[in-house]
């Protein structure tokens, strides 16, 4: 829903390629943690911007959709898992690249 909700109602400018990769909320979801990544480096910072920008109307969105009470508060956050993991696999090519095949799996490529 909140994805939907930044493809549908925000046009702002800053707002880069942005995927939504987790939300994690609290246990009486009074605060929920929006983690996104964007498809470039340089699109973080405006992207983060734009969402912090646009908290109120994706709060009011999400409550409307939860049907509840309490609205979480929406805290914005990079995911830099798939950072780490682009990183990690960089170092294993560079270190051993005889290990993957030509296929990219695992084994011996010069068999």
């Amino acid at each position: 829903m909140l994805a939907q909700s930044l493809i549908r109602d925000l046009s702002d400018p800053r707002l880069g390629f942005v995927t939504i990769t987790e939300v994690r909320t609290s246990s009486d979801f009074a605060a929920a943690t929006v983690y996104f990544t964007t498809l470039t480096k340089a699109q973080r910072e405006p992207s983060l911007r734009a969402l912090e920008s646009a908290r109120g109307l994706l709060q009011s969105r999400v409550g409307r959709a939860m049907r509840t009470r309490n609205t979480p508060h929406l805290e914005f956050v990079y995911d830099t898992q798939q950072d780490h993991a682009r990183r990690i696999a960089r170092i294993i090519d560079q270190v051993a690249p005889e290990l993957v095949s030509d296929d990219g799996t695992p084994g011996d490529a010069r068999q």
